[in-house]
């Protein structure tokens, strides 16, 4: 059964509540209000459409260090064509607008998360461009900062994600990395830029405080 956009836009306002997360007021998200309720209530939706789980409905930690990170360094992105990878909420991309990007393209596998992002920028008035599909298949040098946010909880997806972020870094002016330290996370290649506590469902992580990185992607890295 093909996401009908409008089923998917009721399904995400009925579930979540539009608010923000503390380490980034400026903004809000329609997150979920407790996370297992919502995995359960997405079940039997996500199966008949036959989707990922709802990881978009969380502001995961390496993406709100992200956002908080640009939101600080409006430079970093203001004028630029960025690419939030492995978007999820859109939370990334819609910084990297209120920050002055000149475009900002959320590019997730889930096409609910598209929805998502879709609706998150609304509610922030702005307009990230989704794209729906594996971030990998995107052409590095179409973008001019690109940024990524928890991508290496599952090696599957961390090691392809990882490998395409360190070869985008010879053609891309800047990618910035946000990661909590995940199992899989590559351990060199990498310079801290920053680092943030942030507020976490204990249903998703350790602790309702992560401490979380941002890091960026040396162009030959070691």
């Amino acid at each position: 059964m093909k996401l009908k956009p409008a089923d998917a836009a009721r399904f995400i306002r009925s579930h979540t509540i539009l608010q923000a997360p503390p380490l980034i007021p400026e903004i809000r998200l329609w997150t979920a209000a407790e996370a297992t309720a919502l995995w359960e209530a997405s079940e039997n939706f996500l199966e008949e459409v036959g989707l990922q789980p709802p990881f978009w409905a969380f502001p995961w930690a390496g993406g709100q260090a992200l956002a908080r990170y640009i939101l600080d360094r409006p430079e970093t992105v203001a004028g630029k064509r960025t690419l939030d990878f492995g978007s999820g909420s859109g939370l990334v991309a819609i910084a990297a607008l209120l920050a002055g990007a000149r475009t900002a393209t959320a590019a997730d596998l889930d096409p609910l998360a598209a929805v998502a992002a879709t609706l998150n920028g609304e509610a922030n008035g702005c307009a990230p461009t989704p794209f729906v599909g594996d971030a990998i298949s995107l052409d590095p040098g179409a973008f001019d900062i690109i940024l990524a946010g928890d991508v290496c909880y599952d090696r599957r997806q961390a090691d392809p994600s990882s490998a395409w972020l360190f070869a985008a870094s010879q053609e891309a002016e800047t990618v910035l990395i946000g990661d909590p330290g995940r199992a899989y996370f590559p351990r060199h290649g990498l310079d801290v830029v920053a680092e943030y506590q942030a507020v976490t469902p204990l249903e998703l992580e350790k602790a309702d405080i992560t401490a979380t990185r941002v890091w960026r992607a040396r162009r030959s890295p070691i």
